[in-house]
This record gives C-alpha cells, structure tokens and sequence, in this order.
C-alpha cells in the first residue's frame, strides 16, 4: 500500500468514527496521530509536535482569558446589554446581535479570539432566554468564518494571498478590499442562519444549561422574609454614633430596628474591637418607616450603592448573601444562631434561620438537621468560610457571582487585558500565542483568575483534538497526498474555461479544508492556482480571491477549525450537526466564490 493509500484509509476511517459518535473524539483523534506513526507517514516528534503547536496555546490561553471575563462580571455585564436589546422571546434579534459582534470582532482578530469573548456571553443569555446553546454557538462559529473575508486581518490566509499576488508581481490586495466580497459574504451568511438554523440546528442537546442566578438576591430575601425589611446605612461625619464600640450597638435593637451588623467602609467586612467611624455602614432590618425615623435621629444616609445587583443592597460587588443547610451529623447540630450573630470568623453574619420553610423559634435557636441559614458578608468570606463540612452550600457563591454581579473586582483588569490582546492581534506586535499566554499569564498575576481555575476553564477535549489532528495535515504534505489530489483535479478541469477553473479550485480547497487548517489549505493551493492561471491566460486575482473563500468554508466537521472545535463541547453538539447547516452555506460561499468574484476581479 502506498503512503497516499494509506493516508486517504486512515483519513476515511477517522472520519467515520467520528460521525459513528461511540468513541470520545480525543480517543479517534490520538488513534489517528498514532496511526499516522505506526504507518510510517510520520515520526514519533511530528506525530506528538501537535501538543506543542503554537495554536494549541493559543487556544488555551484563550479559555482562560473566556474565564477571566466570566469571574470579573464582564460576561455579566456584556450579557444582561444583550438579553436587553435583543428582548426575552426574540430569538432572531439575539442571534442577529451575536452574529454582528463576532463579525467586527473577527475582522480585527481571529476567530477564534472573537469566539472565545463571546461564547461565555451566549451560554449566559440562552440561560437567561431559557434556549438551548446549540441554537447560538454554532451560527457564532460559522460567523466568524465569514466574517474573516472583511478585512486583511481577518485570517492568516488573506495575508497569503496577497502577499502571493505580490509577488507574482502584481498589487497586492488592500487592507478593506476584502469586503467587496467580505460583506455579501457575511450578510448571506447571516441570512441562511435566520431562516434555516433554527431548523438545521439541533434543539435539545445533552449540555445542561447554567442555573440563571441573575435575580438570586431577590429570591432570597422573598424566601426568608426579608422582602422590603434589610437595609445598608451609611455613618454620616454628624451621626452620633461616631466614635461609639461597634459592640454596643451591632447585633441589638434600636426601637423597632435590629441591627444585623456594623460593617467596615473599606473592606465591606464586619468591624469588632474597635469605634466606628464616619464612612462605616449599619445592616439593619425593620419597616421602612422605622429605618428613615432611625436615619433621621441618627444622622445615617440609606445607602444608594450603584453596584448593587439583583436590586437588593446586600448583593452587590463587594458583598453577597449565601444559602446553606445544616447537614446529618455536623457539629453545627444544637449551636443557637439567630439573626445579627457573626459566625466565629468574624467575616459572615447571620441574616435568618429557617426550619421547615418557616423561621425557627428565636427563644430556642439552637440548631437541627436540615435547617437553613441565609448568611451574608464578602464574596471572598464566602468563598473561603463555606468550605465547611459543617453545612452544605446550595447554590456556589463563586457561580452566583460570576452571573448576578456585573463588572465586579478585577473587571477593569480583566477588559484591559482583553483590549491589549485585541491590539496584540491586530497589529501583530507579537505572534497570536505569545500574545494568548502574556494576557493569560496577567489575569493570573492580578488574581482575576487562580492557576487551578484556569485549569478548570481549559476546554481540555478541545485542546487534545487539536493538537491530535495537525499531523494529518503534516502527513498529507510529507506524503505528497495534498499535492496529488490537486493535480489530479487541476488537470480534469484546468480545460473548461475559468469558471470550471474557479469552481475547481473552490472545491479543492473546501475539500482539504474540513480536515486540514484553512492556514495549511491555501498554502498548498496557491501556487497551482497561480500556475493555473498564467496558463489561461487569465488574471490571477479571481483565483486567490476564490481560494481565500474556499479558505473559509470550513462548515462541515468539527475538526475543520479550531473555532468549531471550540463550540463543539460547550453547544453540546455531535459529528454529524455541523453539515446540516453547514451544507447551505457551502452552497453560498460557492456562489460568491465562482460567479460574484470574477465581477470584482475580472479575467
């Protein structure tokens, strides 16, 4: 069997393990790259060199900066502006909105740059509409594709094929020449998605959506009966309270209002063993009319914090409140806790204890199984203090957060770092994965993100499978398989005139594109198109032009991008989803690719 054999029955079995969907894809995609060596079309280093790609960083670099917008409250934020403007049940808005982003994001940076920030906030916003993701990623990956055709900087191909009409000694093409065609591209793309994708796409999927926790604090305050009754006061200059023990007034009562806690104006933390002072913070509860008659007497401001989520004041950037229960056996069982009561650290107060859906008995507070206790304080307090065998934590604060608190700490940090790498990409100041690793590498520096979270943030079968299938690529090379099916097809169409010319050449490269990057694609197909068209006679522009869309019609595997591996695991979808609607879009970038350039570009 001779190596182009070989490769084309390792190639035809790979996908159809694939599509046979019983074996994990990073199983297929390891026993296709040791396939590839116990065959002998690869060594052992070109067989594992994958693993260490460059684009494989980047990848993982891009995850965790995904993550850091996502613990900062960017996504948050971003999301809660999206499900605004596209409304709750407009489904068609939404998806035009996602698609518009991607579009002017990937037209600066990549693809996968521009998936990678918006895939967090279309996860969040189908949560928050209550639609499955499959119906958002996928449209958002195969936006990106063709959006890369706007500008120059949308895909290293583009500047291949400019730089090889340079130097064929003709002009490049220019920086925004690529949206002649880059925007009925783009605009048809969008359109196919609108009408078709709602019934090529798949709607049920095995992914379980994130709990939407974007009105968590006024669930909370309406299930314990604090509705309307929990208030933040601010310690004026004139308030008598000034320079008071914060232990003679937290936890008691003053008329009809109980004060939960004196809290710190810095840290948001509860004060103990000293006086309190200007700027310091009273929680307290009681009617509305007996907190403004306290705030008069004593000089206290009701806090109007703008951070505040979810409309509650003990819910905002620096604070948050957390639900546990009293677990069998924990050495909780038969401790009193009532209201005001500061657990031992000193950093969460208790806010309200429940027992059977009502609030216990006060007079004997002590604790039973199953009891509920609604605490609050810093979300860091939470993070560290509920990891407690003691109690059981209903809902993670670290989850609440990351959606109900918008643009939290390290959010400024977390957008600057995501503007540098847009910057970094698009003037390629430095290569995609030196630029991925420094912004990772500053969100983890400035605590946005802990080095084990950003393990967890790494969408590992993506990574594997990436670095698993480049040496296919390779071996198609090394082979001589890439450059045989290229003749062969060449020499069958190269004498039906230039629209069979283009028509070859698109089809060429879609072809190699679904199982080879678009990168690797069109440096192979450049020069046959190039000698293709000087024996013509005919201009090369249309050709490259051809091939740099061709470049972009990745639609119908998994493995054809990294940007549809990368929507694969999160939008929960199978080998066999993407040529559904893949297959349509196929079809118009052919159009556009064969009848629409040579009107731009002549013969």
């Amino acid at each position: 069997m001779t190596a182009i054999q070989s490769i084309g029955l390792i190639i035809v079995a790979t996908v159809a393990l694939f599509a046979w969907n019983r074996l994990p894809v990073i199983v297929v995609a390891c026993g296709a790259a040791l396939a590839l060596w116990a065959t002998g079309l690869v060594t052992l280093d070109q067989a594992l060199a994958g693993f260490g790609d460059q684009a494989v960083l980047f990848i993982a670099s891009l995850f965790i900066v995904s993550a850091g917008l996502e613990r900062a409250g960017v996504t948050t934020w971003a999301g809660q502006i999206l499900v605004a403007w596209a409304g709750r049940d407009n489904r068609i808005r939404l998806l035009l909105i996602l698609m518009i982003t991607v579009g002017c994001l990937t037209s600066l940076i990549s693809g996968s740059g521009a998936v990678a920030a918006l895939m967090p906030v279309a996860v969040m916003a189908a949560a928050r509409l209550g639609q499955s993701p499959a119906q958002l990623l996928m449209p958002l990956a195969y936006s990106a594709h063709a959006a890369s055709n706007l500008l120059l900087t949308g895909a290293p191909k583009n500047f291949l094929v400019s730089e090889a009409l340079d130097d064929a000694g003709f002009r490049g093409f220019g920086f925004a020449e690529f949206a002649l065609v880059g925007i009925p591209l783009f605009a048809g793309t969008v359109l196919i998605i609108l009408v078709l994708g709602k019934y090529l796409l798949p709607w049920k999927n095995n992914v379980r959506l994130p709990a939407d926790f974007s009105r968590h604090a006024q669930t909370l305050v309406e299930h314990y009966g604090l509705m309307g009754g929990l208030f933040r006061l601010r310690i004026r200059e004139s308030s008598p309270l000034v320079g008071l023990p914060a232990d003679e007034i937290g936890s008691g009562n003053l008329n009809d209002v109980q004060v939960m806690a004196v809290q710190s104006s810095a840290s948001g933390l509860p004060v103990r063993d000293r006086a309190m002072t200007p700027g310091d913070y009273l929680l307290v509860r009681g009617t509305a009319e007996a907190v403004v008659d306290m705030a008069c007497r004593l000089h206290l401001a009701i806090r109007e914090d703008a951070s505040a989520a979810g409309g509650h004041p003990a819910f905002n950037r620096r604070s948050g409140l957390a639900e546990v229960m009293i677990p069998p056996r924990s050495g909780l069982i038969g401790q009193p806790m009532y209201p005001g009561l500061a657990t031992e650290s000193g950093d969460l107060v208790v806010l309200a204890v429940q027992r059977g859906g009502d609030e216990i008995d006060y007079t004997k507070p002590e604790l039973m199984a199953g009891d509920t206790i609604l605490l609050e304080g810093s979300w860091e307090a939470l993070d560290l203090r509920l990891d407690d065998p003691d109690v059981l934590v209903v809902d993670s604060p670290e989850l609440v957060r990351r959606q109900a608190v918008p643009m939290g700490r390290g959010a400024k940090i977390a957008i600057g770092t995501v503007i540098a790498l847009v910057f970094m990409l698009a003037t390629n100041v430095v290569p995609p994965a030196v630029a991925g690793i420094l912004c990772a590498g500053i969100l983890m520096s400035c605590g946005v993100v802990t080095v084990e979270q950003s393990y967890r943030s790494i969408h590992w079968t993506t990574v594997i499978m990436v670095g698993a299938m480049m040496p296919i690529s390779t071996a198609m090379m090394v082979s001589g398989a890439a450059k045989f099916v290229a003749d062969e097809l060449v020499s069958v169409v190269g004498s039906g005139g230039p629209t069979a010319l283009l028509s070859g050449l698109f089809l060429l490269a879609a072809f190699l594109g679904q199982i080879m990057s678009n990168t690797a694609t069109t440096m192979l197909v450049i020069p046959i198109a190039i000698a293709a068209s000087a024996g013509m006679h005919i201009a090369p522009q249309p050709a490259l032009m051809c091939l740099s869309i061709a470049g972009s019609a990745s639609f119908m595997t998994p493995i054809a991008t990294t940007t549809n591996m990368m929507v694969m695991g999160p939008g929960g979808y199978r080998f066999g989803d993407y040529w559904k609607l893949g297959t349509p879009l196929m079809v118009w970038f052919f159009i556009v690719a064969v009848f629409i350039v040579p009107m731009i570009w002549p013969y």
